[in-house]
């Protein structure tokens, strides 16, 4: 049984009196008195998924100067979308919002769906999103929860459930606690004040609008929530990457298949990864017969559901070497503008090092 902490109108006034004088200023964010553009707002929500304010706000910049509207970004290549996103890891992002911009940038005239229950529709938008962009574009009355958001509440609750199991209660808890006037700034203020007062380690609560309805404050107990299950451990994989250069500067590429993991990205001819990659059969997986040599070390990479280790081998190509018909030569200066995902980065880098 949830204990209740105060009425919901008192939580919602202070935390928008606070809101109104600390909000952070954030480039696809509306200043107060603006209404808020629902491109911003979606181009924005779908980047942050998985993903910090920080390493989003260069990304998000680039993308609006190149494509302003949803509908310049309907008009542009799944290519063009996949470079630029190259970095901000998970990668059906990438190719669901420019599914999504086709959609609202052609058949829905440049008009996103104002409702939770419309914007669901489009491709790339679950529940989280769907909230977010109805209460933040739209201002409709909509339970937003994030990282930040479960923090505060669990701690306004001294909630024992762990996560994720608890997530279910904090979105019953933060639909409560929504007014009706004003949701999307309290759906803001709430990921504010996780960000800026109720951090993991050292909350301010000192300053916190929320302090005298705080349950986890009152106790000391601040820092132990939320509650988290046990993580498992994530299986090691292995596999081999494979760097082939020409002696007039270009190097072989392939395109992963587009649906799976890091579908429709670039990569430098791989392996397969497994847990049981044999190693000493390595060189069977590379892309051309060739005079390969392993190099020093390897590459590390955490993905979702396992961990990674790829061994990387190098050779030499005549300028007369021919792509495979699944392959390509890029030039080597231009490859930073490849959709490279984060792990073919590293592989690239460990490459360019021996």
């Amino acid at each position: 049984m949830l204990k209740s902490v105060v009425p919901e109108v008192k939580h919602a006034q202070a935390l928008l009196a606070w809101y109104d004088r600390h909000r952070r200023r954030l480039p696809w964010r509306a200043l107060a008195g603006q209404v808020p553009d629902p491109y911003r707002v979606w181009l924005s929500e779908i980047m942050l998924q998985q993903t910090t304010v920080k390493t989003v706000g260069p990304y998000f910049e680039a993308f609006l100067a190149r494509w302003p509207t949803v509908e310049a970004m309907a008009r542009s290549d799944e290519e063009d979308i996949l470079k630029a996103w190259a970095g901000l890891g998970y990668y059906s992002r990438a190719r669901n919002l420019h599914a999504c911009a086709r959609l609202v940038g052609g058949k829905l005239g440049g008009r996103f769906p104002d409702t939770v229950e419309g914007l669901r529709q489009l491709p790339g938008v679950g529940a989280y999103t769907a909230a977010a962009v109805a209460a933040i574009a739209f201002n409709r009355r909509a339970a937003v929860v994030d990282g930040n958001v479960e923090r505060v509440v669990t701690r306004l609750e001294a909630l024992e459930t762990p996560l994720p199991q608890a997530k279910p209660a904090i979105a019953a808890i933060v639909d409560g606690l929504t007014p009706s006037d004003r949701p999307g700034d309290f759906a803001q203020a709430m990921m504010d004040l996780g960000a800026m007062i109720c951090t993991p380690k050292r909350p301010a609560c000192g300053v916190c609008p929320y302090a005298p309805f705080c349950s986890a404050r009152r106790e000391g107990t601040q820092e132990n929530f939320p509650r988290k299950a046990p993580k498992a451990k994530r299986p090691l994989r292995k596999g081999a990457a494979f760097w082939i250069t020409r002696p007039d500067g270009w190097v072989l590429v392939r395109k992963r298949p587009d649906k799976g993991l890091l579908g429709g990205m670039t990569e430098i001819p791989s392996s397969v990864w497994t847990e049981d990659f044999d190693l000493s059969a390595a060189v069977a997986h590379a892309p051309l017969k060739a005079k390969w040599r392993k190099l020093p070390g390897e590459v590390s990479h955490g993905f979702t559901h396992f961990e990674l280790a790829v061994s990387v081998y190098a050779a030499d190509a005549l300028v007369t070497t021919k792509a495979p018909a699944d392959c390509r030569w890029v030039r080597l200066a231009d490859l930073d503008g490849e959709a490279l995902p984060t792990v073919m980065r590293k592989i690239v880098a460990l490459a360019r090092r021996h």
